[in-house]
């Protein structure tokens, strides 16, 4: 994939991966449009981005994607290149009681919004000689997190749709990546840093992670795994049973007191 004069659209962008990608790519000579729901963040990334354009917009709303879309392709009639970014993980106690938990938020937003952003940009993208979609996934879509089973599910589902996705589009001229994503001292990890067994040690710093990203598209490398996960993938599927194990360890007293409880 050349990334130069490209026209992207990066979900989620003020923040984390999405800005390391508005950032990277802004600077290899291509024209770049973030979302966000924050109106603030929008503008506060584009004065530190400022030739980055910027466009409020929910992922979890299709009205959102459909006005996203008709303003995109009307002002930006170039678009080629889709990265569905925007993501949200959360700790969830299935046992524990007594709070409103917003089931499928996680589904919503790490699943349907990259499907229906694909549904609504993908008979304009195939219309350019060169185009790409790229979903950020992530390491728990190999193997489940316990504390976090909604995101552990909604990644894992976007895998397997971005998997299906490139067999469909295989004689089209877009092409289907996947970011398999380590974790990373981001808005998204943070609220896990007092979390028992969580050690911080493990993540891999985000511009690493969107540095390896650039250098697999460049080489149309179609499952990009940065850091441990080039090994990682492996051990997981030799030994998913203890690998599970030790992840489980993550939380484990948020996860079991419930149960002792009553």
């Amino acid at each position: 994939m050349h990334l130069q004069n490209n026209t992207i659209l990066i979900t989620g962008g003020t923040s984390g991966f999405g800005y390391e990608f508005a950032s990277r790519l802004l600077a290899l000579g291509n024209t770049v449009i973030i979302t966000g729901r924050n109106a603030d963040k929008l503008r506060e990334t584009q004065q530190k981005l400022p030739a980055v354009h910027i466009i409020q917009s929910d992922v979890r709303k299709p009205e959102d994607i459909v006005r996203l879309h008709d303003q995109v392709t009307r002002q930006f009639p170039a678009l080629n290149m889709l990265i569905n970014n925007a993501g949200e993980m959360r700790k969830l106690i299935m046992q524990q009681e007594g709070e409103e938990k917003d089931l499928t938020r996680e589904i919503e937003i790490n699943l349907m919004g990259p499907v229906r952003m694909t549904e609504q940009f993908l008979p304009h993208l195939k219309k350019q000689k060169n185009a790409a979609i790229l979903n950020v996934t992530s390491g728990i879509a190999l193997m489940p997190m316990p504390l976090t089973p909604v995101y552990s599910a909604s990644k894992a589902g976007l895998r397997s749709f971005t998997q299906a996705l490139r067999v469909q589009l295989k004689h089209s001229t877009v092409k289907v990546f996947e970011l398999v994503a380590p974790g990373s001292p981001t808005p998204l990890n943070d609220k896990f840093l007092e979390v028992d067994g969580f050690n911080p040690k493990m993540l891999m710093p985000a511009d690493k992670i969107i540095e390896a990203a650039i250098n697999g598209l460049k080489k149309d490398q179609y499952e990009i795994y940065p850091g441990i996960f080039k090994v990682l993938r492996f051990v997981i599927r030799l030994f998913p049973a203890a690998m599970l194990s030790f992840v489980s360890k993550m939380g484990a007293k948020e996860m079991y007191a419930p149960a002792f409880n009553h």
